[in-house]
C-alpha cells in the first residue's frame, strides 16, 4: 500500500502563519517596556561588538587607509604566520596567561568569599558600610590606581618603603622587580574589583530559601557547615557560569593596567598581547598585523568558553548556554 500524502491548501498555511505573526507581534507588544528596558544595552553589542567584526578582515590583506578595506590587498594568512614565528609570541603568551592564571587562581574566589562573610553580617548598618567600602575602589580609574601605586611602593620616596626604612629593615623594589610585578598586578585587581564582584554573589545569597539553613541548624550545623552545605551549593550555578566568563577572557590582561604600571626594568613580564598590538599597532601602523593577533585572541576565548561550558555540562551544571 503506498502511503497517503496530506497537503495542505495555500490558503490555510497563509493563515496560519497571519495567525502566528500576529501572536508574536502580541507578545512583542505586550512586553514592549521590557524590550525597550533591554534595548540600549542590545544597541551597544550591536555597535561596539559586531559591527566592528566587518573590520576583522584586514587580518588577511595589507590594509592601508588611503585604498580602503575594500581595495587592500589579500595576504592571506601571512599576518598569523608572521605572528606565530615571531620570537616574542611566546614571551607574550607566557606572561598573559601568567597573569590570567593568577587572577583566577586568586582573584575570581575573592568575591565569593567577601560575599560569604558579608551574608553573616547580622547589623545592617555595618554591613551596608563594608559594602559601601568595598565598592568604591571600582570606580577610580586605572590613571588614579598607578598614581597609588607609585606613591605607596616607590623605592625612594615610597610610604611603604620608608617605614621599612625607619624600622630597619631593607627597601624593597616593588614597581621595579620581575618577581612582584605579577603579584602586584593581581592584588591590584582583587582591591579595586573584588568588592564590585560580591554584588552578583550578595544576590544569589539572599536567593537561597531560608528554610534550608534552618534544617540545617536542626540537624545540628555550625555556620562553616550550613556555608558548606547550603550556601556553596546555593550559588554554584552561579560561579560555575561567571567561571566560564571568565575563562573566557583569560587572553585579556587589561591593556590600562598593565601599560600603566608596566616599564623598561619589568618589560620582559609585563609585555603582553594588548601592549604588543598597541606598540606594533597604533605606534607603528601595522593594522593588519596587529588585528591578525586580536583575532587569535578572540577564537582562543571562544574554544575556552565552549570548551569549559561542555565540561560544566558534564558535571551536571547548567552551563552557560
Amino acid at each position: 500500500m503506498g502511503k497517503s500524502i496530506t497537503t495542505v491548501h495555500p490558503e490555510i498555511q497563509h493563515t496560519r502563519s497571519r495567525i502566528k505573526t500576529k501572536s508574536r507581534m502580541k507578545i512583542i507588544y505586550r512586553d514592549r517596556f521590557l524590550y525597550l528596558l533591554a534595548l540600549p544595552g542590545l544597541l551597544f553589542f550591536l555597535v561596539f561588538k559586531y559591527v566592528p567584526m566587518w573590520g576583522l578582515i584586514i587580518a588577511f590583506q595589507n590594509y592601508s587607509p588611503y585604498t580602503g578595506i575594500m581595495n587592500s590587498e589579500w595576504v592571506g594568512f601571512d599576518h598569523f604566520i608572521r605572528f606565530f614565528s615571531n620570537s616574542d609570541f611566546y614571551l607574550l603568551l607566557r606572561n598573559t596567561l601568567a597573569i590570567s592564571f593568577l587572577n583566577l587562581l586568586l582573584f575570581f574566589p575573592a568575591p565569593i568569599l567577601i560575599s560569604i562573610m558579608l551574608n553573616e553580617v547580622r547589623q545592617v548598618v555595618l554591613k551596608r558600610f563594608i559594602q559601601t567600602v568595598i565598592y568604591f575602589p571600582h570606580f577610580l580609574s586605572w590613571v588614579i590606581i598607578a598614581g597609588i601605586s607609585f606613591i605607596m611602593l616607590g623605592q625612594s620616596e615610597g610610604v611603604v618603603n620608608s617605614i621599612l626604612s625607619l624600622l630597619g629593615f631593607e627597601k624593597i623594589p616593588f614597581l621595579t622587580s620581575t618577581n612582584l610585578f605579577w603579584p602586584m598586578l593581581t592584588l591590584q585587581n582583587i582591591w579595586k574589583d573584588a568588592g564590585w564582584g560580591t554584588v552578583i554573589f550578595l544576590a544569589a545569597v539572599s536567593g537561597i530559601d531560608p528554610t534550608l539553613y534552618e534544617a540545617a541548624k536542626m540537624d545540628g550545623a555550625d555556620r562553616l557547615k550550613q556555608i558548606w552545605h547550603v550556601t556553596l551549593p546555593g550559588i554554584r550555578n552561579v560561579i560555575f557560569v561567571l567561571l566560564i566568563l571568565k575563562i573566557g577572557d583569560i587572553m585579556d590582561v587589561g591593556f590600562e593596567q598593565v601599560f600603566l604600571m608596566g616599564s623598561a626594568a619589568v618589560s620582559n613580564v609585563a609585555d603582553v598581547f594588548d601592549t604588543y598590538v598597541y606598540r606594533n599597532g597604533v605606534l607603528n601602523g601595522e593594522f593588519s598585523y596587529t588585528s591578525s593577533v586580536g583575532l587569535f585572541k578572540s577564537i582562543v576565548g571562544l574554544i575556552l568558553v565552549m570548551g569549559t561550558n561542555k565540561l560544566t555540562k558534564m558535571f551536571g551544571q547548567d552551563g552557560l548556554y
